[in-house]
């Protein structure tokens, strides 16, 4: 009885799809630091979500469908982490500093996507950058600089 049990959970396990990210995916802690950010505020708009959704699309080259697995395993994750370190450390570990100024643009747009700059989502870049041993001045002319991109594009919509 015990057998047949074990060979039911077994042929289960064996029949479910493996996660298209692993827990130690960087993707995967790159796209949760994302979403922290986004969710920093308590208010996770539309617009956000999108802009999230298109970054690591667009960043990892990633389908459509790909992307949005990707969300859903970076907001697993950011839900079961205690703090950051759990994803900087990985990511201190495996970018070299262009990739890591890159992460942190990557934050900064989030930062941007409902065009207001909540103190939190702030902290939370610069807490990031902190980690991952981002000088302020590269954290800040970054910040300008996905500022003004953000500020012309909403000028040719507007």
């Amino acid at each position: 009885m015990f057998d047949a049990l074990k060979n039911m959970l077994r042929r289960r396990r064996d029949a479910e799809p493996a996660p298209a990210f692993a827990d130690d995916d960087k993707r995967v802690a790159e796209a949760a630091l994302m979403f922290h950010v986004i969710a920093a505020d308590g208010i996770v708009t539309d617009e956000e979500k999108r802009t999230l959704s298109q970054r690591v699309s667009r960043h990892f080259g990633l389908t459509d469908e790909e992307a949005a697995q990707l969300v859903q395993a970076a907001r697993e994750a950011d839900a079961e982490a205690i703090d950051l370190y759990r994803f900087t450390s990985t990511l201190k570990r495996e970018l070299d500093y262009q990739q890591r100024l890159g992460l942190i643009e990557g934050l900064w747009e989030m930062v941007f996507a409902d065009g207001v700059v909540h103190e939190l989502e702030d902290n939370v870049v610069w807490r990031v950058a902190e980690l991952l041993d981002v000088e302020t001045r590269d954290r800040m002319e970054l910040k300008q600089r996905v500022r003004e991109g953000h500020d012309r594009d909403e000028a040719a919509r507007g």
